[in-house]
C-alpha cells in the first residue's frame, strides 16, 4: 500500500490550505454542521467548529475524538481531513460517494466503514434511510452524516457527558466505536417492533374481518420496509463478523464486544426473515379470507337457486296458457299450486338443513 506524506508542522497546517500555495482558511458552507466530542477518564469537551483548522490541537492531545460531519460533503472539508488524519486518497473519494452499499476498508492507518443508518418516521409513517461512513482511527473516530435531522446517538452523547467512571469515558475509540455500531442496531430492533405492532394489527382485522379497505397494497408497502432493513443488516453483519475475526491494533480492544454484536446483528437478520415471511402469510391469509367470503356468497345464491327452481318450475308450466290445459279453469287451482310450492320450499329447506349446508 502506497504511503502518503504528512510531514507538515502544526503552523503550516493552520497558514495554509491543503495542495495550495496561498494563505486561506477554509470554512465550511453553511449547510455543513462540524461538532466535536473530546474525552477521556478525567477531561471533557463537546463544541460546535465553524471552521477545521483548531482539529490540530485536537490530534496531537492523548484524548478520544469525535468529530461528527452533518451535511453536504464538501470536497474540501475532506481533503483537510485527509491532509490532518491520513486519510487515503480512496477513502476520500468514498466518503463523499452516495447510495453506497455497507462494506469496509482496511488502510494503515486507520478503518473505513459505511452502512446504512435506518429510522422510522412515525409522522408519515414510513422508513428512513440515511447513509453514514465512519473512519476509526487509535484516538479518534470521524462519521460523517448526509445532515437529515437528528441520529440514534443521542443517548451515547448523554454518556459521554456523564460520570467520569462509565466504561465509554475510559475505554477508547475503538470501544466508541462498537457504541455506535450497538445504537444503530438497536435501532433496527425498534424499527422491527413497530412494523410487528402494524402487522399484527392488520392480521387482527383481516381474521375477524373488520379490515375496512384491501389490505393488499398496506402488506406490499410493510414488506418492501422489511426487504429495506434486510439489504441494510446483511452486509452490516459480514463487517461486524470481519471486525470481530481481525487482528488490527485499531480495533483489537473491542473484539469481544464486536463478537457479541454479531450475535446480535443475527438475531435483526432472523427476526426480519421471519417478519417477510409473516407479511407473505398474512397476504395468503386475506386471499384465502376473501376467497371464503366468496365461496360463502356462491353457497347461499345456490340454494336460494335450487329452492326456487321447482317453484319457477311450477310456474312455468302453468303460465303457458295452452287452451287444453284442464287446471287452468279449476276452482281450487291457484290454492292448490300456492300450496304445493310451500311445500317443495319446505323440504328443499329440510334438506339443506339436514345437510349442514345453511
Amino acid at each position: 500500500m502506497k504511503k502518503l506524506s504528512f510531514k507538515k508542522n502544526k503552523k503550516q497546517f493552520k497558514d495554509t490550505e491543503y495542495e495550495a500555495s496561498n494563505q486561506t482558511i477554509i470554512v465550511p458552507p453553511k449547510e455543513v454542521k462540524i461538532s466535536v466530542i473530546d474525552y477521556d477518564a478525567d477531561f471533557f469537551e463537546e463544541k460546535m467548529m465553524d471552521n477545521l483548522k483548531n482539529l490540530y490541537d485536537y490530534k496531537e492531545n492523548d484524548h478520544t475524538s469525535w468529530i461528527n460531519i452533518e451535511g453536504t460533503h464538501d470536497a474540501q472539508i475532506i481533503k483537510r481531513l485527509g491532509w490532518l488524519y491520513h486519510l487515503h486518497p480512496v477513502l476520500q473519494e468514498a466518503v463523499c460517494r452516495e447510495n453506497q452499499r455497507a462494506k469496509i476498508d482496511f488502510y494503515e492507518h486507520n478503518i473505513f466503514v459505511v452502512l446504512q443508518m435506518l429510522s422510522y418516521n412515525d409522522t408519515i409513517d414510513d422508513l428512513e434511510t440515511e447513509q453514514i461512513s465512519i473512519v476509526l482511527g487509535e484516538k479518534y473516530l470521524i462519521t460523517f452524516q448526509e445532515g437529515k435531522e437528528g441520529d440514534v446517538f443521542d443517548d451515547i452523547r448523554v454518556n459521554l457527558r456523564g460520570s467520569s467512571k462509565q466504561k465509554l469515558r475510559n475505554a477508547g475509540s475503538s470501544y466508541l466505536f462498537y457504541v455506535l455500531l450497538d445504537a444503530i442496531i438497536d435501532n433496527y430492533f425498534l424499527i422491527l417492533e413497530k412494523i410487528t405492532d402494524k402487522l399484527e394489527s392488520l392480521e387482527i382485522k383481516i381474521i375477524r374481518d373488520q379490515a375496512s379497505k384491501d389490505p393488499t397494497y398496506e402488506l406490499y408497502e410493510y414488506k418492501q420496509r422489511l426487504m429495506t432493513v434486510r439489504k441494510a443488516i446483511r452486509p452490516l453483519r459480514d463487517i461486524v463478523g470481519q471486525l470481530s475475526r481481525e487482528d488490527n491494533k485499531i480495533i483489537r480492544e473491542s473484539g469481544f464486544y464486536l463478537r457479541g454484536l454479531y450475535q446480535r446483528i443475527t438475531q435483526v437478520v432472523e427476526d426480519t426473515e421471519n417478519h417477510i415471511e409473516m407479511s407473505s402469510n398474512l397476504l395468503n391469509m386475506y386471499l384465502s379470507v376473501i376467497g371464503q367470503r366468496t365461496n360463502q356468497v356462491m353457497k347461499t345464491l345456490t340454494i336460494f337457486s335450487a329452492i326456487f327452481m321447482p317453484l319457477t318450475f311450477i310456474a312455468g308450466v302453468y303460465g303457458m296458457n295452452f287452451e287444453n290445459m284442464p287446471e287452468l279453469k279449476w276452482k281450487y287451482g291457484y290454492l292448490i299450486v300456492m300450496i304445493l310450492m310451500g311445500v317443495f320450499s319446505g323440504l328443499a329447506y329440510w334438506f339443506f338443513k339436514r345437510m349442514k349446508w345453511l
